[in-house]
């Protein structure tokens, strides 16, 4: 699994322009320069038709910078529920915007703690029109607050459907408070009694999701991969600098045991994000399901432990607000428990490979 000529220029492309436009003033550079966010969208909805693989290059230069911009939940989740959900009206009207980053979306899906389609409690019954109106809360909704498009799921008779929602239609509110990472927008929504209109098949929903939830793995495991590698350089540049006892830390049999540990930690986790991305590009199914489940677990588990190790071998400076580490920590937390923690996606697994472990 090696990345071609053309997606290694992509990487190069990506790291220049974060390096020249750090924070939020990358979203638009980013989609409409480099045409990050169309990048899984097909040519005949704006896109450049490209794949997982593309995405994976994205997300890991996004990861190394910690970067804002409202890429994974629109661009990913949202773009990917749309185009997995069949709609061909629904991806004409949207996708175009979505593609070129003039618009932005978000995906509301978890209930409670869990991205699980089971979890879905939020109702959907019919209105005037062929409209629907739903009512429910949904939790850690990426970019909610920005969103200009709303795609929720909500129950119907016939099981976990999806729907569109304008974020400005009386019902729709945003709740919650700033989560640990503040690098990573989140909101609550509650939805009273919200106008809605169906994007797919009714009672599709779950397929939808659980298509959704893999990619959603792959994709945020590069960003993990990405993040976990810029701690490593960090910390390894720290070490050499860092002077005790007349010596360069780094120099210490110690220390470079632990720098060694943390380079295999970052290493395997590549290899894991790499085959996930690489079976997203081939489509879903069972391979999947099973590779992205383990890129999850593996590469959250790596990033903790590597953002763990870059604040023990700072010292003092690695806690301190102006420092870099603490803000790699904080989002080792809080990706290690989006769309599911490791504990959960390991029993994905033995599911999927029969072994039939708890979730817990």
């Amino acid at each position: 699994m090696r990345l071609d000529g053309e997606q290694e220029e992509l990487r190069a492309s990506v790291r220049a322009l974060l390096g020249r436009r750090p924070g939020e003033a990358a979203w638009r550079p980013l989609a409409g320069q480099i045409g990050a966010a169309g990048l899984a969208v097909p040519e005949e909805y704006g896109g450049a038709g490209r794949g997982a693989v593309e995405v994976h290059v994205v997300m890991e230069e996004l990861g190394r910078e910690l970067s804002p911009v409202p890429y994974l939940g629109s661009a990913v989740l949202a773009t990917r529920a749309l185009l997995a959900s069949g709609d061909r009206a629904a991806c004409a009207a949207y996708l175009p915007d979505l593609a070129d980053g003039t618009s932005v979306a978000a995906l509301a899906w978890a209930e409670d703690g869990s991205w699980d389609p089971a979890a879905i409690r939020t109702r959907a019954v019919p209105g005037p029109g062929g409209s629907w109106r739903l009512t429910g809360a949904k939790e850690h909704v990426l970019d909610g607050s920005r969103a200009d498009l709303l795609l929720v799921a909500a129950r119907t008779p016939a099981g976990p459907s999806l729907f569109a929602v304008r974020p400005s239609a009386p019902g729709v509110r945003h709740t919650g408070a700033p989560p640990m990472d503040g690098t990573r927008a989140q909101s609550r929504l509650v939805l009273a009694d919200a106008e809605a209109r169906p994007v797919g098949a009714d009672g599709d929903g779950a397929r939808v999701l659980a298509e959704v939830l893999d990619l959603a793995c792959a994709a945020l495991a590069a960003e993990q991969v990405g993040a976990a590698a810029r701690c490593l350089e960090l910390t390894v540049a720290y070490a050499r600098e860092r002077v005790q006892f007349g010596r360069p830390i780094g120099s210490f049999q110690a220390v470079k045991h632990r720098l060694a540990d943390a380079y295999v930690l970052v290493e395997s986790a590549r290899s894991a994000a790499l085959g996930a991305a690489f079976a997203a590009a081939r489509g879903p199914g069972p391979e999947l399901t099973r590779l992205a489940a383990s890129a999850k677990s593996v590469c959250s588990e790596a990033f903790s432990e590597v953002a763990a190790e870059t604040i023990q071998l700072h010292g003092g400076i690695g806690v301190t607000w102006e420092h870099d580490a603490h803000r790699y920590f904080k989002r080792a937390h809080g990706s290690r428990h989006l769309f599911g923690p490791p504990h959960w996606h390991r029993a994905r697994l033995a599911d999927a490979l029969g072994l039939g472990l708890p979730a817990a």
